[in-house]
């Protein structure tokens, strides 16, 4: 007689019939029982019971269980047990321990060093139960190894049991008894297996509830517990890394990377992913790399550096109202001449000396009153001036400094550079995602790009008529970075955004240039959320001073794959690998090879994953106190 005959006639097989409704999807097509495995539908399944346990354990002393890379399930019973019936058994269990030494004691045999053990913990399992410092519990811990095939079984479920050894614990197989012990790992709470140990409180806690690499979970019992995003799989539990910055303390990111190392992706990843749940997205792209993404699901893209783009950074910050009123802070204007300060510092390149900020001080209160603009609220509705006005007005100032800075402002009034200057501004962020593109700017104007990009957004963020949770992405950051008024005005967002629901993610692959500087360090102290990807060793070193890591997380760091890194959030760290589907990576990617995989099949990376966003509230708004603003009459 063949084995599989053999075997066929050894088990009982029992096919559940398929219940109407929902249930259905969790009833196995069919159940074949053996004596020490069962067949469910496609898949085998073993289980055991932990008969024997360490004599001493610590907190987490079945985590390497749950890391295990196969699929094990892990099911705890646990029994309260009266403490008078607890009392009453430990007084017969040390009157046997007792009686067993005495036996030996009086025959001259030699004493059990395990008797001797078990008496000692007795004693003391006693005197704590009695001082109310904890108390027992009846205690049944089972596993259940699945695999696809009965080979891979075999494999698995040795693996399991040496594991188990490993850990000194005893793995016995539910030998005729495998449904038994199968029904006990499910999520029923019914054992029915029944091999129990008693445990104090202090075992238990050290089992329940696990410990493990990965990030702790929301709270399920809460209504409003938040879903996160989903960044990849946990290397080392091979769970999934789940993570939402809007329920930590402030809701910044900063993502560093050596070039290659997934940077990018994983930016764009967390974009589309956040997009999915609601938020609204800007991003800042230098090298036009979420063209597709934002194709692709209906977004806003906005090329600076074309000839029809323009942005004018006289623009006061007037905000629209739902019900058409203009507001803006009573502040405005001042707030807009001290930001002018900024922009003309970086685009010049240079740090502003007193005397030239008293003089550009001047310059941008008569810029703006030739305009017919003044203090007066009424006025600000009125045409911004342009920077060729304020270079008209430093021109016909007699004051030196003034001829020397309009000189320096030639080339952004009537110059080569002078496109993105020479109007009104064009274009307005609206929408679910909005994507301003840097790569057609000459790299003399990326950095000024960046700062005019950012208080665009910035003005849309912080308007009190549309309130709802917002990312900005600012890819490769060290382009503002560099300039000391550019550092400030992003370290002063990173500050503010929490305020306004919104979190600004700064992504570069240059570490040095985010960390040689306070205010680099200050920006990511200022981050919840810290994402470290593959580090070049030149700058290793630096990272493990700033973010205090420890020799495997700096070697880990050193050596790892491209998408790979560490999950910082606080006093919790996590390994992960990004994780995206066949969908999400066609959008995202920029792998060379991959893109020509796309071109030679005649299917275009974006054709077949379209993300349809209809289904989001793109316009949740809310009326917001109105004492802080002034309505801004444009006929004025």
């Amino acid at each position: 007689m063949s084995r599989k005959t053999s075997h066929t006639r050894g088990r009982a097989r029992r096919t559940a019939a398929t219940p109407a409704g929902g249930a259905s999807a969790f009833t196995p097509d069919s159940l074949s029982v053996s004596p020490r495995h069962l067949e469910i539908g496609g898949e085998w399944v073993a289980s055991f019971a932990i008969t024997g346990y360490p004599r001493e354990v610590h907190a987490g002393w079945l985590q390497p269980l749950l890391s295990y890379p196969g699929r094990v399930d892990v099911s705890l019973h646990i029994e309260p047990i009266d403490p008078v019936t607890a009392a009453n058994r430990l007084k017969r269990q040390l009157s046997k321990l007792e009686s067993g030494r005495r036996h030996s004691n009086e025959k001259g045999r030699l004493l059990d060093p395990m008797v001797e053990a078990a008496t000692e913990d007795a004693y003391d399992l006693s005197a704590r139960v009695a001082r109310g410092e904890g108390k027992l519990y009846r205690f049944g811990l089972y596993l259940t190894v699945h695999a696809t095939s009965e080979p891979d079984l075999a494999e698995h479920v040795a693996a399991v049991r040496s594991l188990a050894a490993s850990l000194l614990m005893n793995a016995q197989p539910t030998t005729y008894r495998s449904l038994q012990g199968w029904v006990s790992t499910l999520p029923l709470a019914l054992d029915l297996i029944g091999m129990r140990r008693t445990f104090d409180t202090s075992a238990l806690a050290a089992a329940f509830p696990f410990t493990s690499p990965d990030l702790p979970p929301a709270d399920p019992t809460s209504v409003t517990a938040p879903d996160g995003v989903l960044y990849g799989f946990n290397i080392g539990s091979q769970g999934l890394v789940h993570w939402n910055r809007f329920a930590a303390d402030n809701y910044n990111s900063v993502v560093l990377g050596r070039s290659g190392a997934g940077k990018s992706y994983l930016a764009k990843l967390e974009a589309l992913r956040s997009l999915y749940r609601g938020i609204e997205v800007a991003i800042i792209d230098p090298e036009d790399e979420y063209r597709r993404l934002c194709e692709a699901i209906g977004g806003t893209y906005i090329r600076l550096g074309d000839p029809a783009v323009r942005i004018n950074p006289f623009d006061l910050p007037i905000a629209t109202r739902p019900d058409g009123r203009r507001t803006a802070p009573k502040d405005a204007l001042t707030r807009r001449v001290l930001f002018l300060h900024t922009v003309i510092g970086v685009l010049l390149g240079m740090e502003l000396s007193a005397h030239q900020r008293a003089v550009l001080d001047r310059a941008f209160l008569t810029t703006y009153k030739n305009a017919g603009i003044t203090s007066d609220p009424r006025t600000w509705g009125r045409q911004a001036p342009l920077l060729a006005d304020l270079s008209a007005t430093l021109t016909g100032t007699s004051d030196p400094v003034a001829a020397d800075l309009a000189s320096r402002l030639h080339p952004f009034v009537d110059g080569a550079s002078s496109a993105m200057f020479a109007g009104p501004t064009t274009t307005r962020p609206e929408g679910h995602l909005t994507v301003f593109s840097l790569r057609d700017l000459p790299d003399e104007l990326r950095a000024i790009g960046t700062l005019l990009t950012l208080d665009t957004i910035w003005r849309r963020v912080s308007n009190p008529a549309i309130r709802r949770p917002r990312l900005i992405t600012v890819e490769e950051a060290w382009l503002l970075m560099q300039d000391p008024a550019g550092a400030r005005f992003l370290h002063r967002m990173a500050k503010a955004a929490r305020k306004h629901w919104a979190g600004l993610t700064i992504a570069t692959q240059d570490a040095g240039d985010v960390l040689g500087t306070e205010l680099g360090k200050a920006i990511i102290a200022n981050a919840a959320t810290q994402i470290l990807l593959r580090q070049a060793t030149q700058a290793i070193d630096e990272i493990v001073t700033t973010f205090n890591l420890s020799d495997g997380e700096k070697q880990f760091l050193v050596s790892a794959d491209k998408g790979q890194g560490l999950l910082s959030t606080g006093t919790q760290r996590v390994a992960f690998q990004a994780l995206a589907s066949p969908q999400e990576n066609a959008l995202i990617t920029t792998d060379p090879a991959e893109l020509a995989a796309y071109a030679e099949s005649g299917v275009e990376a974006d054709d077949s994953a379209f993300v349809d966003l209809d289904g989001i509230d793109t316009e949740a708004t809310f009326d917001d106190d109105t004492d802080r603003h002034i309505d801004v009459d444009p006929a004025a």
